[in-house]
């Protein structure tokens, strides 16, 4: 195995990473004075970051070593990455897409009206289960797909990068709703349903 086409991947994924962390600090989103666009071009920014981070992998490694995996674990990592995708769409469907968008905050600048207040916390769906379903979708349809070396490359950098996420978000949350989330951290895990559904 080379190991700098790989060393390279990571320090892709460490980039996008650190540009998504960096942007969702307040204060430096501030700093671009974009205003009710905020959301909208954080979103655009991380989309197009991953694309070329994911064009990256393919082109650090054309040609991937393709594992001999049995039947039976292909059939479970098939499995796994459908229901990531459930679990993710699931999850998807409990926040409000419009503002998580942004296309919210661009409707109520443009007829004058006060930018939308933060979501009060709700804990509804999937997010009854665990905390961020969205990661647990993802990292179940990552690992799912590990067939060759370039997708173990990719479901492996990109759950270190998710797990950091987590933890930066966690914090993010404790500071926006206090003890209703610490609360909620106490009823509900965050990535594993092991307690079961949580009361509502």
């Amino acid at each position: 195995m080379d190991v700098m086409p790989h060393t390279l991947y990571a320090l892709a994924w460490a980039s996008f990473g650190l540009g998504h962390s960096l942007l969702a600090i307040p204060r430096v989103a501030a700093r671009l004075r974009l205003g009710a666009y905020t959301r909208l071009a954080y979103n655009g920014f991380a989309a197009l970051h991953l694309l070329a981070v994911l064009a990256a992998g393919r082109w650090l490694l054309p040609d991937p070593l393709a594992f001999a995996r049995p039947p039976e674990l292909a059939a479970v990592q098939a499995v796994a990455a459908l229901a990531g995708l459930g679990v993710f769409l699931w999850g998807v469907s409990g926040y409000d897409l419009g503002r998580f968008a942004g296309v919210t905050q661009i409707r109520a600048h443009r007829t004058g009206a006060a930018l939308p207040a933060d979501e009060p916390l709700r804990v509804r769906g999937a997010n009854r289960w665990v905390r961020h379903p969205l990661y647990t979708g993802a990292l179940l349809m990552l690992w799912g797909v590990v067939a060759d070396e370039r997708a173990l490359a990719t479901a492996l950098w990109a759950s270190l990068y998710l797990l950091a996420g987590m933890r930066h978000e966690e914090r993010a949350l404790e500071a926006l709703y206090g003890d209703a989330y610490r609360d909620y951290k106490t009823k509900v895990p965050a990535l594993l349903p092991w307690r079961g559904r949580a009361p509502r």
